[in-house]
Order: structure tokens, then C-alpha cells, then sequence
């Protein structure tokens, strides 16, 4: 059993740093060149299979906790980047990115470079602190109930994240193409995981988070390790419920009639029956 070391956890996150900002500098680089800030976008879940793979590769005797892990992160983060990918293949610069452009003006590639990529760099460590931890020390274990529990959680999560992708994609091809009724070409995606939750994929991620730590707690790693690995799942739900994730599409349906009507029926965050 790994002994606690807070020499081990300095080293570790000096590691991952250093990991990171060399990924970001690289994504910077190209996006100033492609004039796309939202690469970063895609750079997000690609970054997490880099860093569970560069610790997995410095574990020696990686057992099924360390594969189960990158396992995990790599089908997640591969299809999240290739869904942003797609989502954003032929269009102008997301709307997000094209305001700050504007704002930053003569400071764009400092904020840009500061901001975007250097301060998403420091947020996907923590987020990914879990799998960090498991990659790196994940050791052989007997099938335990946590195990099977973070299997479960993730897989509930993966769920909701891509059929709520899904869902979503396909009823914005078919309100652009013109297939749906005209009484519904202004409506607002109600019907599926939608009908539950108005961030049915919001919810997913952070959920599959949680089910990345609960594999971490049932190693037999040190409390300190697991207690460590918790800064992902809370930082996730933070970053999501209130900062960049629900708050800001909110936001921008804050005036729409038929988002509004939705809005009274429907949950926020948590899937749940339509209110009546």
C-alpha cells in the first residue's frame, strides 16, 4: 500500500502543470493561427485522456483501478471533443469567444492566452485530480460494492451527457431543415431526457465526475489521496451549475417566451417529471 505523502501530491501536481501547460501552449498556438478561440472547446475533453494517459504511463505496475480510469476518460473525453468538433465544423466562431474577441481587443492574446487556455488548464487538473490519482497509483483490487457503484454512476452519466447531445443535435437539423411542424419550428427541445431536465448533458457530466472518484474510493489508496480526488467531482458541479455551464445558457434564454414557458415546467438541473 502507498504510504500518505504530501511530497508525493506536491510532486504530482507540479507534474500534471507542467503536463498542461505545455497541452495548452500547443492549443493556444494553433487557435491563434486558425483564429478560433473555441478550440479550446475541443482541447477540454481531449486534455483529460493526455493527462490520465501521461500518469498512467508513469505507473509501473498499473492494475485495474489505473486502467478502469483511462478507460473511463478516454471514451468520455473522445466523445465530448468529437461532439464539440462537429458541433462547431463550418461555423463562425462560437458566440462566447467571438464577444471576448471583441472586448479584449488590443489584449486578446494575452487574455486569450491567460484566460482561456492557462486558467482552463488549472480548472481540467483539479476536474481531473481523480483519474490523476487512480492512473498513477490505481492498484489491483477485488471487485468491491464501490467499485461496482462508480461503474454505475458513470455509466448513468455517459447516459444522460451523450443521449441528451444526441437528442438535442437532432432537433436543431431538423427545426434548420425545415422537418418540423411549423407550430414547432420556435420551440424550445422539450421532448426525451429533455422533458426531465433542461441540462439533461450538463447533468451527465458531472455525474460521470462523481462516479470517476467513487472508483478512486474504492482503491486502497490513502484517505489523504481520495479526500485529494474529491477537488474533481465538487469542482465540476461548481463550474457547471455556476459559472460557465447552466448560468450562462440561462442567460441567454432570459427573454425567450417559449424557453421562459419551458423553464416553469421543467427542472434546471436535476432530471425529474414535468411540473404540472
Amino acid at each position: 500500500m502507498i504510504e500518505p505523502s504530501l511530497n508525493n501530491l506536491t510532486t504530482l501536481g507540479l507534474s500534471a502543470a507542467l503536463a498542461m501547460m505545455g497541452y495548452m501552449i500547443v492549443w493556444f498556438l494553433v487557435a491563434t493561427i486558425a483564429k478560433r478561440n473555441d478550440l479550446a472547446d475541443t482541447a477540454w475533453g481531449l486534455g483529460f485522456i493526455y493527462l490520465s494517459g501521461f500518469f498512467l504511463l508513469q505507473n509501473t505496475e498499473p492494475g485495474p483501478i489505473a486502467w478502469t480510469a483511462f478507460g473511463l476518460t478516454a471514451v468520455w473525453g473522445l466523445r465530448l471533443a468529437t461532439h464539440v468538433y462537429l458541433r462547431n465544423r463550418g461555423k463562425p466562431e462560437d458566440f462566447r469567444y467571438a464577444a471576448w474577441r471583441k472586448q479584449w481587443g488590443k489584449y486578446f492574446l494575452i487574455r486569450s492566452f491567460l484566460q482561456v487556455y492557462m486558467l482552463q488548464g488549472l480548472f481540467l487538473i483539479l476536474v481531473a485530480s481523480p483519474v490523476i490519482l487512480s492512473a498513477k497509483y490505481g492498484n489491483a483490487i477485488d471487485v468491491s460494492a464501490w467499485f461496482l457503484a462508480g461503474l454505475l454512476t458513470w455509466a448513468t452519466g455517459i447516459y444522460f451527457e451523450a443521449i441528451g447531445d444526441w437528442q438535442l443535435t437532432k432537433f436543431i437539423q431538423q427545426k434548420k431543415s425545415g422537418k418540423l411542424a411549423k407550430s414547432k419550428q420556435s420551440a424550445i427541445m422539450d421532448k426525451g431526457l429533455w422533458k426531465y431536465s433542461r441540462h439533461p448533458n450538463y447533468f451527465g457530466e458531472v455525474t460521470q465526475w462523481w462516479g470517476l472518484w467513487i472508483v478512486l474510493v474504492s482503491s486502497n489508496l490513502p484517505g489523504i489521496y481520495k479526500l485529494v480526488g474529491l477537488a474533481g467531482p465538487i469542482s465540476i458541479t461548481y463550474l457547471i451549475l455556476f459559472v460557465s455551464g447552466v448560468p450562462m445558457l440561462e442567460k441567454k434564454y432570459a427573454k425567450d417566451k417559449a424557453y421562459q414557458a419551458y423553464a416553469r415546467k421543467t427542472n434546471k438541473f436535476f432530471p425529474w417529471s414535468p411540473k404540472q
